[in-house]
């Protein structure tokens, strides 16, 4: 029996934070072993807000890198770029279509994006929730991993699915939440989310020394100001990332230690780099040695396109097929009205 098929991408945007990693990849890794997974570096996607076609290349490079190396197989799942197969924007095309302008206006995202950049609110930031429908319906996925801040995309492409099979017959599933909770990992400063953009992050490949710099450094509890003073654990981003890594022993110990001044910051900070560095010291490892070798990415992806693409294809033919997207039947032929003869 076939495995239900899952579609997730990500955008090539400058590498993988240990946020990314712990709040979609760790999924995603653990779902190939009862999913048929695609996974894509979705570069299309990266069009919508300002890019360098100078550096896009080397964007696109490092996500499909970082992805193996973070764990993804490619013996158990499939890894794609997904400007590899133009179906998936022929598609957007057609479930743009079926869009309402208004449902696509109170899309979360375009708004987030339209205050944030107001210089750059283009067509397609406005439509990118039809290309993410396509990317999942060129492939019939069956259900998409998701956090719940992405569960309005998933309702828009179902919504869109339901549309199109209504109209023209049955054909798409509607895919399917696998909501999973994920960890929210707090940027450095203890403010923000961990993001890039921000540089509150810490890469999953982080080299030792810029680790050691960026927790040491890292915002705790601003409400602490010697070390005599008692903390506030649930207020300190760096004890949230000693519940992801360090023992439960440990996060016991420092919790309750940390409340009544018995464990200062810095020790800590260092009883946190004590785990963080064997875990990204590894895929640090694998990283380099990915970078070191393009040939082997490059055709990891090639071997995906080569998979996706007839997939891919024969849901464009049903679904040209159902649009009438086709040849006059040769058995059937008629007069086209246009040169019809009057009486």
């Amino acid at each position: 029996m076939s495995q239900p098929r899952i579609f997730s991408g990500i955008r090539p945007s400058g590498g993988i934070h240990i946020g990314n990693y712990f709040g979609a990849l760790r999924n995603w890794i653990e779902l190939q072993n009862s999913y048929d997974c695609v996974y894509g570096v979705v570069d299309y996607h990266a069009l919508t807000t300002p890019f360098d076609p100078d550096t896009m290349p080397q964007l696109r490079f490092d996500m499909m890198a970082a992805l193996l190396a973070a764990g993804l197989d490619p013996g158990r799942c499939t890894l794609i770029f997904q400007s590899d197969i133009q179906e998936h924007t022929e598609l957007a095309w057609i479930l743009s279509c079926l869009a309402p302008l208004g449902q696509m206006e109170r899309m979360t995202q375009f708004k987030d994006k339209s205050q944030q950049s107001p210089e750059n609110i283009n067509l397609g930031l406005l439509s990118y929730p039809a290309l993410m429908a396509a990317d999942i319906l060129i492939y019939r996925a069956e259900a998409v991993p998701v956090g719940e801040d992405q569960v309005q995309h998933l309702e828009l492409t179902r919504d869109l699915a339901r549309k199109f099979n209504n109209a023209y017959g049955e054909f798409f599933p509607e895919p399917e939440a696998l909501l999973t909770e994920t960890p929210r990992i707090m940027g450095l400063d203890g403010k923000s989310k961990m993001s890039k953009t921000l540089n509150n992050h810490i890469s999953l490949f982080e080299p030792s020394d810029t680790l050691q710099q960026k927790i040491m450094t890292a915002v705790t509890d601003e409400n602490r100001k010697r070390r005599s003073d008692p903390g506030n654990p649930d207020v300190c981003n760096i004890f949230s990332l000693h519940k992801i890594f360090s023992t439960p022993e440990e996060v016991a110990m420092i919790g309750r230690e940390c409340r009544v001044a018995g464990i200062g910051c810095v020790d800590c900070k260092k009883i946190l780099l004590s785990h963080m560095e064997p875990f990204i010291a590894p895929l640090r490892d694998k990283y380099q040695e990915l970078q070191n070798d393009p040939d082997v990415v490059y055709g990891i992806a090639d071997q995906g396109a080569h998979r996706c693409r007839p997939i891919a294809q024969e849901t464009m033919e049903g679904v040209r097929e159902r649009l009438g997207i086709k040849k006059i039947p040769s058995s059937a032929p008629h007069q086209s009205r246009m040169f019809a003869k009057s009486n």
